[in-house]
């Protein structure tokens, strides 16, 4: 399979046929690249774990569904604890739909641990009116919401049972920073297979992933350079973990190179750039079998000892450390 980018004929009059020659030609002279085709078994993996993305969506979507009728009807939970969907939340929000008019019954056998110090704030955040019409639509939106989250309880785990094939490789991936979660894990397995020998470089797979500049310059003139839409699925994915790991301390490789960045190009463009970064190191890992070694990035920083630089480096070199430069009196 080819992409419809690379093999289409040029514009103007033309038929299928005449594309079909167009194609034929170009596959004679050896000039069609063939699209990425991970085996089967990663397909499927791939298509179930596409469902549970949307699934996840969905979930979170009723989410926010439940919080807007709770806000509509005064019920401020959400301002008291730091989950509204808890054990505890949900508790107290069934009470209050049994019988919409009734907020001042007893919560203290309702809720556990550490919430019960907030008994008195809690009594004020459900000091609200619930009407009829909202109630009924809270109840469908929270048994909907339970049914999402049987249903997804019920594809992870054919997810699972599809992923032990694979364990290995998803337990180099778990050593790269932010990726914490297994699903995370999977996820990226599924996009991206576990065969880094279909790409070249790291550069190719991080292309493929949508994570690279474009390079569109015509006579000196450089246009735009913003990235493409390609990986709907597994850019969004390493953003988040990106997101997250600049925000820690743990791994100064990665932070430090962040806050570089978004000194020079803000943080979109930063926290791009950490996700390839990521990406690349995933390729490495998948390719040598081996774990995430921060140290790898801390021997590429090092400068050469005889590292030699002219007088206008140095007065730039000054400059952006906040230095004034001043011209020597003669």
């Amino acid at each position: 399979m080819a992409h419809p980018k690379y093999v289409k004929a040029i514009r103007g009059k033309k038929t299928d046929k005449k594309d079909a020659q167009w194609i034929a030609d170009l596959f004679k002279h050896d000039l069609v690249a063939g699209s990425f085709m991970p085996p089967l078994p990663i397909r499927q993996l791939r298509d179930l774990m596409r469902y549970r993305f949307k699934l996840t969506n969905f979930s979170s979507s009723e989410k926010n569904r439940l919080q807007n009728s709770l806000t509509v009807s005064n019920i401020q939970i959400g301002n008291v604890v730091s989950d509204t969907f808890g054990k505890s939340s949900m508790n107290i929000i069934t009470k209050l739909l049994d019988n919409p008019h009734d907020t001042s019954f007893d919560m203290e056998p309702l809720i556990h641990g550490s919430m019960k110090g907030k008994l008195p704030e809690l009594e004020l955040a459900i000091d609200g009116l619930i009407t009829p019409e909202q109630a009924g639509k809270i109840k469908v939106i929270k048994q909907h919401y339970e049914d999402l989250e049987s249903r997804k309880t019920e594809l992870e785990t054919i997810i699972l049972s599809l992923a032990g094939s694979y364990s290995e490789e998803i337990k180099l991936i778990l050593t790269v920073p932010s990726f914490k979660n297994l699903f995370s894990a999977i996820a990226v397995v599924s996009e991206i297979g576990v065969n880094m020998d279909v790409f070249p470089t790291a550069k190719h797979l991080c292309s493929w992933a949508g994570l690279t500049p474009t390079n569109n310059e015509s006579a000196g003139k450089k246009k735009s350079v913003r990235i493409s839409r390609a990986g709907c699925y597994i850019k969004p994915l390493l953003v988040q973990c990106a997101t997250a790991v600049v925000k820690s301390e743990k791994h100064p490789e990665i932070r430090n190179r962040y806050l570089q960045l978004k000194r020079r190009r803000g943080h979109k463009r930063a926290i791009i750039a950490i996700a390839r970064m990521l990406l690349t190191a995933i390729y490495h890992i998948l390719k040598n079998k081996e774990p995430y070694n921060p140290d790898l990035y801390k021997k590429s920083d090092v400068r050469p000892v005889n590292r030699e630089i002219t007088v206008e480096q140095a007065v730039l070199l000054a400059q952006a450390q906040g230095y004034r430069i001043m011209a020597a009196a003669t």
